[in-house]
């Protein structure tokens, strides 16, 4: 009986019988079983194909897996921009623009004496016809308390009427702006948006309704004109509220009244009183206050007895009496047709002349 190792035909041929050459090589069971291949799941096949990938990938619960190079990328964009908000409102570029150009507006308007322009009649007293509620001087300003606004408070409030109240005693009040041609005290007020304006009006003064410098001081041409008395007679009063949530406005309305003689003439000339009635409107924000200056937007000025043909751009053009008395020619009709004179140019008749 053959071999039950054997194949039941026989050992092939030319084999070997019980010696066959490949029988050391033979896999028995339990061989096998521990050599069975086993095959990757899908996650270790991509742990083994991408793991590059894979560690490289950042988890973010729900929303998934995200590179770590594209997360970083993300970062630093983020960075950037929180840094390009910081220094663009921390910055200078940062804060708003502000004001500038030709802010202020002038309406000049020349009062022509309706008569015969006469000398007071004391030149010791020369303020004594006046009506009663004038003052000498910061008296007849009537600066207000402060009182806080809906956007300002009282401090702030009070600070600004400060300022305005400074700014008129040196463009209204002093006599080195008066009648000796100072403007830098004057200009340390003008906020630095407005002072090209201002340097443009005192340099070439022009009535074109905003390089009038007699919209910013009143002045005298001091060839012409002196102060027969430091004294200042003042009526009026100030106004405060609000032109925008950012914006605090005073509104001053004054009139000022000036004993003027003749440039060089003895003691003892004619003296002759010139009246000045203000309007101007001043504008503040929170950096106007801090260093103590003002926006002047609008400025309305008559001054009288002046004869309509002058230009009070430069200076103001007062009528100064003889002791006879000066007669000056009554204002002229104006005609609306004749586009060769401005239209802002106005003239009117000082009653009571």
């Amino acid at each position: 009986m053959g071999d039950p190792r054997e194949p039941p035909e026989g050992p092939p041929e030319g084999g070997s019988g019980n010696e066959d050459e490949f029988r050391s090589v033979v896999f028995d069971e339990s061989f096998v079983r521990a050599a069975r291949i086993q095959e990757l799941s899908a996650r270790e096949r991509l742990a083994g194909s991408f793991g590059k990938a894979t560690r490289a990938r950042v988890r973010l619960g729900p929303l998934g897996t995200v590179p770590r190079q594209a997360l970083a990328l993300l970062l630093i964009i983020l960075v950037a921009f929180g840094a390009a908000v910081y220094f663009g409102v921390n910055s200078p570029n940062g804060v708003p623009v502000r004001p500038e150009g030709s802010q202020l507006t002038v309406s000049l308007v020349a009062l022509s004496p309706a008569s015969t322009v006469r000398p007071v009649a004391d030149p010791a007293h020369p303020f004594a016809a006046l009506p009663p509620g004038y003052g000498v001087g910061t008296t007849g300003l009537n600066t207000p308390t402060g009182a806080a606004t809906e956007h300002y408070s009282k401090v702030e409030v009070t600070k600004a009427l400060d300022t305005v109240q400074r700014y008129l005693v040196a463009s209204s009040l002093a006599p080195a702006a008066l009648v000796q041609g100072a403007t830098a005290d004057v200009r340390t007020f003008v906020t630095p948006g407005e002072q090209a304006q201002f340097d443009a009006g005192t340099a070439q003064p022009v009535d074109d309704r905003h390089h009038a410098v007699t919209g910013w001081i009143v002045r005298f041409d001091p060839a012409q004109v002196a102060l027969a008395s430091d004294t200042v007679e003042v009526v009026g009063a100030m106004r405060v509220d609000e032109a925008d949530n950012g914006t605090l406005q005073i509104t001053t309305d004054h009139t000022f009244v000036y004993a003027l003689k003749p440039a060089g003439a003895a003691a003892g000339a004619p003296v002759t009183l010139q009246t000045v009635r203000r309007e101007l409107t001043f504008q503040f924000d929170r950096v106007d206050l801090a260093t103590a200056q003002l926006r002047l937007v609008d400025a309305v000025l008559q001054a009288g007895p002046d004869p309509c043909t002058a230009s009070l751009a430069g200076f103001l053009q007062p009528v100064l009496a003889t002791a006879q008395g000066t007669a000056v020619a009554p204002p002229s009709p104006v005609d609306p047709g004749d586009h060769a004179r401005p239209a802002w140019q106005v003239c009117g008749v000082l009653a009571g002349s």
